[in-house]
């Protein structure tokens, strides 16, 4: 059996000490928080892939310029294809925050960085405390990992 590895880009949006969640709607994750984020398209790189979904999810505009790279994450869990999730810190954007992808989406809600909800998705809550301590990379699910 061939593995992959898919790459996903996630957007860090922080308004005073709050970063911008949305509710999973469907099979991967029904109900619970995640970040804007997505898997890159062919041909894309992960700078446009962060930029086009923060447009297509949230509907905020992001310059290159307004992007900074924080963290690294090297995600597996059993039954899944290894991920690897780059998370960008949105620096400055253009727009209000927006549900603009309400068939994959329930809500879209700002939480403490320092308090995120405990139903959000293990993949994502280890960017955003990673993010917290500023810690570059990171691997979670894999057997050397230990608690992640």
């Amino acid at each position: 059996m061939v593995h992959r590895t898919i790459v996903d880009a996630h957007v860090i949006l922080v308004r005073d000490g709050s970063v911008l969640l949305s509710r999973r709607r469907g099979s991967c994750g029904d109900g619970m928080w995640h970040l804007p984020s997505g898997k890159l398209d062919a041909g894309e790189s992960l700078v446009e892939a962060a930029i086009r979904e923060a447009w297509e999810e949230v509907g905020v505009r992001i310059d290159v310029a307004g992007l900074r790279h924080v963290h690294t994450l090297h995600a597996t869990a059993p039954g899944v294809e290894p991920r690897l999730g780059v998370f960008f810190e949105v620096l400055a954007w253009q727009g209000e925050p927006e549900n603009r992808e309400p068939d994959k989406c329930y809500e879209l809600a700002w939480f403490r960085v320092d308090d995120l909800p405990t139903d959000i998705i293990a993949y994502p809550a280890a960017g955003l405390h990673a993010y917290r301590e500023a810690r570059p990379f990171g691997i979670i699910g894999w057997p050397q990992a230990g608690n992640g």
